[in-house]
């Protein structure tokens, strides 16, 4: 009997220390930080003063607009550039497109900050560009510096190789049997990508989508070496308001709404993938 409760108990035994680790590290800070965006940190009594600051303070306003605007447009060329280069990738079997399969691992294995640094020494107004133009007489002074230009450009250098690989091993899973088959039949490539690769793909473009807007709304470094000192990103405004300002209840708010913002890609993600459950069962 003994045994057979030790058998029972073993895999909860083995899995206990993790739990704990997560308990510990990852559910406990988020329910602190919840509980305390309702604290006032004077009286300790329930609030909301902190959440209507930033839905109602036009500054945080900005920041929050500003925030969504560099994401979204992000995800859009991310998306758009990642699926072409993949589609590429998968169906041309030119020297040309394994040399640039191998370049699109390169930036997951520069540092962050590293990366940034070396297109800030490209595109500012004193950089590589400008130089080069110079040199021709001209002055290429690009103002991508200090403002959303730069940091969309520097976010979909990070994500374009990183979506490119989601969407890539989804195409990867489509075998070239099925792609012949069809153009034996007479379908054109339209008709192939509408009706065979867009529908096997699109569950994984989405997780890109998914990463890719989550990632960036609470983006730190881009923006802190980029950006311009008003509107700022919310990760910055964090940054602001717990390490600047000390205000901990405020930046416990900011983060549940980072949060909740994070939630609506999550929220898409899975409607989809409830929507073709729903269609599958009905087929």
């Amino acid at each position: 009997m003994s045994s057979q409760k030790l058998k029972k108990w073993t895999p909860y035994l083995l899995t206990a220390p993790s739990l704990l680790v997560v308990v510990l590290f990852v559910i406990y800070p988020i329910l602190n930080s919840v509980f305390r965006s309702f604290q006032n940190k004077e009286t300790g009594g329930f609030t909301l003063e902190h959440y209507q600051y930033f839905l109602t303070d036009p500054l945080q306003q900005s920041n929050i607009l500003y925030t969504l605007k560099i994401v979204l447009w992000t995800v859009l060329i991310t998306l758009v550039f990642s699926y072409l280069l993949a589609l590429y990738l998968r169906f041309s079997g030119s020297r040309l497109s394994k040399w640039m399969g191998m370049l699109t691992l390169l930036p997951r294995f520069i540092p962050g900050l590293v990366a940034v640094y070396a297109v800030i020494l490209v595109i500012r107004d004193s950089g590589v560009i400008n130089r080069l133009g110079m040199l021709v007489g001209q002055e290429w002074q690009l103002g991508w510096m200090f403002n959303e230009k730069g940091i969309i450009l520097m976010n979909i250098w990070f994500n374009i190789p990183f979506s490119t690989l989601i969407i890539f091993a989804s195409l990867s899973g489509i075998q070239q049997s099925i792609i012949e088959s069809a153009k034996d039949v007479g379908a054109s490539k339209w008709q192939i990508f509408r009706s065979m690769i867009l529908p096997l793909s699109y569950k994984d473009a989405l997780v890109a989508v998914t990463f890719t807007f989550m990632g960036n709304v609470g983006s730190f470094t881009t923006p802190f070496l980029m950006g311009g000192n008003s509107p700022k990103m919310l990760g910055i405004a964090l940054y602001d308001q717990f390490n600047s300002y000390m205000d901990y209840e405020r930046a416990a708010a900011l983060s549940v709404l980072m949060f909740l913002i994070c939630s609506l890609s999550a929220v898409v993600y899975i409607y989809s993938n409830l929507k073709e459950k729903e269609w599958e069962k009905r087929a």
